[in-house]
Formats: structure tokens, C-alpha cells, sequence
């Protein structure tokens, strides 16, 4: 198994080290009278571990986060600990592999989750502060996509609130909190209601659906990656849905994140679906400044949740296409590294859902620009497949 190789000099581990080790107790997990090897001794074996924690994580950098703990009480071993009960077999791309338990956890073990996000997304960290774009206009097309072929779309977009952990750490009061403000008027029912001004719904509380309405919903069971990294816990309690009577947007508390808005639509019309994740993210957004909890921001990585693969945007846009002769050709894999998307079957034999690769380093409208560029040209390389013809010239230069 190969690892990548660590830097020579830790430039933001030097950075902050001041400020790190007056966090760091001298042994957080004492306090429960709980025996721990050494750093050594604990270290965990990833020798068939194909997650990008597995390929990263070195003695040396495991022994610089042992005997750090974030005020609600998340160490490192909590971090990893989604990679080692599911390290992958590497066949697909890999996993990050880890969860922050709390906003802390991207500060304190900064020095391992800024490598993380840099492998994983593709893009180094920088003292510039991520680029946001919210604009749906400046999105070229997105509205017409060849029917034919684009079968449906969806847009996510995930949030975590500041002075809350995140649901992969929280307790279960801190849950309820969150859900008894939404119940009582105090803090997503009002921000929810302030949607329906243009668009008519409710919320409703996961508990309290039979699973019949549930299943209406489309709320599906825990799934084993929830159950490990603790989002599952005592479920459904303390989670909500909130959904417009169109369908058009879907709202989800405290499920996999604080915060999770869903627009899809059956006609794959990727710029509609953009504008209403735009418009009601920032009313929301202003709501939650007026509770003084905003959604958690770093300056370095943007908006931030429980998994480094959701960190700069959180924003995830997929569409269906149906496929016949290109998830074949000899070339796929080539031709969606340099689109940077992705490709998965769907339920159906002929149908492939494409997506984004990565959510951290550019705009909102620029990665949602470049899965619509990106469909536009796997269309058109499957419209020439059909006749015969080669789509080697079709193929964009390496970005």
C-alpha cells in the first residue's frame, strides 16, 4: 500500500504550536481514569487501510495529535476512528476517512486535516480566503441540458451552526436543543416560515412520522457509515425535515449535518434548481446572524461540517444522465479526471449519475459551471458514440 509522503517542514504546525500546545491538557482522557499506551502503542495498524486518513497518517503525525482534546472533549483517536471500521478496498476512490466531532477539531488538529482536505479536494490551503459566489446568474446554461439524455438533477448544500458540536459529537440534550428551538419558534421554525414567503411548507419531526409518512418523505433507515460515525444515535430523535408543498426544496435538521438543503428536479434543470439553493441558503444564513449562531466559517477553508470532504462550499450537484456506449469507452476514466467530476451507476443499467468531485477551492457557481461544461461535453461524446464515431478530439486538454 503506498503513502503519501509528508512535507519536510510543517509550516502550520510551526504556526500555531504556541497556540495548540496551551490547548492541549497534559492527558485529556486521565480525567476518566481510562489506560492509554503510548503513542506508539496505540497507533492504529492501516496497513490495508485505502481511505486518505489511511495513506496519510504517520507515527510522528499521530504522536503530535495524541494528547489533544477540543473543549467538548473530541481527541484524535474520535477523528479516525470512521477509517479504521471502514478502510476501504480500494477499488474505488477512497474515502477521507475521518469526521471532525466540533468546529475546534479543524484548529486543533489542523496539521492533519489541512493534509486531509489538500489530497482529498485537490487544492492547497492558503492564507487567501476561500473564493464564495452566490450569483446564480453568473451560471452559463445550466437551463439547457438535451432532455434526452439529462433525466433529472439535484443540488445540496450542507451547514453547520456555530456554538453547537456537530452531530457526529453531540450529545443528545445538545440534539434536542437544537430541535426544541425549531419546535418552539426560537430558531428554525421562524427561519423555515421565512422561506415559505415564496415557497408553502412545514416542519415536521422524524419521531413523530409513521413509516409510512416516512417512507413518503423518502427518509430512508440509518445507514452503517451513520451508525459508525455516531449521526445515527438514538434516531429519529431530535431530527426534522422541512419540505415545500412543490417539492422543490427540502430542508434537513440535525440528519447528517446541522443543516441540509436539497433542491432536485425531474426536468435537470441545473440553474433553477442553483437559484433556489442560493436564495433561501442566504436567508437562512441571514437568520441565524440575527440568533448570533452563524453557520461556522473558517478563514482558510470556508464553510466547514462534519466530513473534510464537504469543507470550502458544501455544495454537492449531481445529475442523471442516461448512457449507453460512453461508461464503456476506454477512455472515461481520463476524460473525468479532467473535467474534474465524477460518474457513478445509478439504480438503473443505462442510467449514471455525475457529480462534482470536490467542494473546496472554488465558487459555488464555478463548481456548479463546471458539472453542467462537464455533462454538456459527455452528451455530446455519447451522441458521437452512437454514430461510430471517435471522440478522441472532444477530449479537453489536462486542467
Amino acid at each position: 500500500m503506498w503513502k503519501v509522503k509528508p512535507p519536510v517542514e510543517f509550516p502550520m504546525e510551526t504556526r500555531y504550536r504556541a497556540i495548540l500546545e496551551s490547548l492541549v491538557p497534559p492527558d485529556p482522557m486521565s480525567h476518566f481514569h481510562l489506560k492509554r499506551g503510548s503513542p506508539e502503542e496505540e497507533f492504529p495498524d492501516l496497513n490495508r487501510n485505502s481511505t486518505w486518513m489511511g495513506r496519510i497518517l504517520t507515527p510522528a503525525m499521530y504522536r503530535r495529535q495524541f494528547n489533544r482534546c477540543t473543549h467538548s472533549g473530541v481527541i484524535f483517536d474520535d477523528v479516525i476512528r470512521l477509517g479504521l471500521e471502514e478502510p476501504g478496498d480500494g477499488s474505488g476512490p477512497g474515502s477521507v476517512g475521518c469526521v471532525a466531532g466540533d468546529a475546534q477539531s479543524y484548529i486543533l488538529f489542523c496539521d492533519f486535516f489541512d493534509r486531509i482536505i489538500e489530497s482529498y479536494h485537490g487544492h492547497r490551503i492558503s492564507s487567501q480566503t476561500p473564493e464564495s459566489d452566490f450569483n446564480y446568474d453568473n451560471l452559463k446554461g445550466g437551463d439547457d441540458l438535451d432532455s434526452s439524455y439529462a433525466v433529472r438533477c439535484e443540488i445540496s448544500v450542507v451547514r453547520a451552526v456555530e456554538d453547537f458540536s456537530f452531530p457526529t459529537h453531540c450529545s443528545r440534550g445538545e440534539r434536542r436543543q437544537e430541535r426544541y428551538t425549531a419546535k418552539q419558534l426560537l430558531s428554525f421554525l421562524p427561519a423555515l416560515q421565512r422561506l415559505e414567503q415564496e415557497l408553502s411548507g412545514g416542519l415536521l419531526l422524524l419521531e413523530e412520522l409513521s413509516q409510512e409518512q416516512q417512507k413518503e418523505l423518502n427518509v430512508n433507515p440509518p445507514s452503517s457509515t451513520q451508525l459508525r460515525i455516531g449521526v445515527a444515535r438514538d434516531w429519529p430523535d431530535a431530527r426534522a425535515v422541512w419540505g415545500s408543498t412543490d417539492g422543490s426544496l427540502v430542508v434537513w435538521v440535525n440528519v447528517d449535518d446541522h443543516l441540509k438543503l436539497v433542491s432536485k428536479r425531474d426536468d435537470a434543470n441545473i440553474a433553477e434548481a442553483l437559484k433556489c439553493i442560493c436564495i433561501n441558503l442566504l436567508k437562512l444564513e441571514v437568520f441565524y446572524r440575527e440568533l448570533r449562531h452563524p453557520f461556522i466559517w473558517k478563514q482558510q477553508l470556508g464553510w466547514v461540517s462534519s466530513s473534510p470532504a464537504d469543507v470550502g462550499t458544501g455544495l454537492r450537484i449531481s445529475v442523471h444522465l442516461k448512457l449507453q456506449h460512453l461508461p464503456r469507452h476506454r477512455r472515461l476514466q481520463d476524460v473525468l479526471k479532467r473535467l474534474r467530476i465524477c460518474m457513478d451507476r445509478a439504480e438503473s443499467p443505462a442510467l449514471y449519475c455525475v457529480r462534482n468531485a470536490a467542494t473546496f477551492g472554488l465558487s459555488e457557481v464555478v463548481l456548479t459551471q463546471l458539472v453542467v461544461d462537464g455533462v454538456k461535453l459527455l452528451i455530446a461524446m455519447e451522441k458521437r458514440l452512437e454514430s461510430n464515431q471517435d471522440i478522441d478530439e472532444l477530449i479537453p486538454t489536462q486542467k
